[in-house]
């Protein structure tokens, strides 16, 4: 492996690698060097040059879709017309949470191919081979947990999910303190009863300098997770959030130092009048570090629609500065997602993204906009459908609904025809 790219920085020298990101995001490669080697930048894909994509407050809004498969459905052809719908809807990223038995192969053959960056949650293969090989999730090995690290960053992983703020101290207070619906985070529900039915600390906060020294070796993005986010809006904010958010911004700034470049996971279900508070929160205790959010979901009452309760909190947490949005299908909290959920849900985390974007005053975000109201206003039909955000979906419904002609929503009555003549 060759030298990280924070450490390259550090040494005076910007990858030429870095330089070509930084133009295809419009943005400048000493001033985005200098946000990268202080904690403020990351770049996703950067290892393997899959795609590869900034994460700063200079750049736009990013949105990653999650895959995998779970005990009770495990179908490879399925995972790979997710995989397709997710790219076709313009992810920028992918993660694959596969938990059952064949996780090894859905994870290769993604790998294979995805056009854009992976991502992971090791905890889920290590306990997947608890289960096999021991009978029980909770039947961790640590040293199989480490050669699951470096066996996916060899293959190719481009950032990884770690669940380093799940304390034994934590989870021992959950005790003492009442929550609605615990620990709803399935990394942090596997050590959390790890760490019960050992008496032991959490392997990732026990051996952190060890995994950092592998993430600084393969140049892989750690993305500290929320194993303590609120899975219920009553929840939020409270002690187990606000606890794990300040060990994970000590293991920031540890990862810095070994030259790590390191996102920041955060909740989880969250009302919308506390959205802002939260995400401003996560800035100030993780020192300015990326954020990655699950939605915010700013409602628990809308399965079935959770697409639109998470890009409703997405919107305003990254107005608010988060600057990668993790989506959520309508099929959250109800069942795996199909492709027409993987598609729903990327769509509308671009969408909450984009509004941000311009929110942010993010560079061209408005001329987007500008262009697509140009071309309603000339009845520009084919310049409409190819600056919609999904062109397939728009042109389907003109066709469907109008046909070749005029709109049938006002037929003669266009506001843009009575104008012109």
């Amino acid at each position: 492996m060759g030298e990280s790219l924070i450490n390259s920085i550090r040494s005076g020298r910007i990858p030429e690698e870095f330089i070509e990101v930084c133009k295809k995001e419009g943005v400048n490669p000493e001033v985005m060097a200098r946000q990268v080697v202080a904690g403020a930048a990351v770049v996703i894909g950067y290892r393997t040059g899959r795609n590869p994509f900034i994460l700063s407050k200079y750049t736009r809004t990013k949105v990653n879709a999650n895959l995998g498969t779970s005990t009770n459905r495990s179908n490879l052809t399925e995972e790979m017309k997710k995989l397709q719908a997710a790219l076709a809807a313009g992810t920028d990223a992918v993660m694959d949470l596969s938990l059952s038995d064949d996780l090894h192969l859905i994870r290769k053959k993604i790998l294979e191919h995805s056009t854009v960056p992976l991502g992971t949650v090791p905890i889920y293969e290590a306990a997947t081979l608890a289960r096999i090989k021991r009978g029980a999730v909770v039947r961790l090995d640590v040293e199989e947990l480490f050669d699951i690290l470096e066996q996916q960053m060899e293959e190719g992983v481009d950032f990884m999910t770690i669940h380093a703020g799940v304390t034994k101290e934590l989870v021992m207070e959950l005790k003492k303190r009442p929550r609605l619906e615990g620990i709803v985070s399935r990394g942090g529900a596997i050590l959390s009863a790890y760490i019960k039915a050992y008496n032991r600390e959490n392997p990732f906060f026990e051996h952190y300098d060890r995994l950092l020294k592998l993430a600084q070796k393969y140049d892989v993005v750690l993305s500290l997770g929320d194993g303590m986010r609120p899975g219920a809006i009553k929840d939020a904010g409270d002690y187990f959030e606000v606890g794990e958010q300040k060990v994970l911004g000590e293991l920031v700034l540890r990862a810095r130092e070994a030259g790590v470049m390191t996102i920041v996971e955060g909740p989880g279900h969250v009302p919308l009048h506390m959205v802002k508070e939260a995400v401003e929160r996560m800035k100030k205790l993780n020192h300015g570090a990326p954020l990655y959010l699950l939605g915010p979901v700013v409602t628990d009452v809308a399965p079935g629609f959770d697409h639109i309760t998470g890009a409703i909190g997405g919107a305003i947490a990254a107005w608010a500065g988060v600057e990668f949005l993790c989506y959520v299908t309508p099929a959250e909290h109800l069942g795996l997602p199909t492709p027409e959920d993987v598609k729903l849900g990327v769509i509308a985390a671009r969408i909450a993204g984009h509004a941000a974007d311009i929110a942010r005053g993010i560079k061209d975000a408005e001329k987007w906009d500008y262009e697509m109201s140009r071309a309603r206003k000339d009845l520009n039909w084919d310049a409409m459908m190819s600056l919609s955000i999904h062109p397939e979906i728009s042109r389907k419904l003109r066709l469907e609904r109008s046909g070749e002609g005029p709109c049938t929503m006002c037929g003669e009555y266009c506001v843009f025809l009575i104008n012109r003549d």
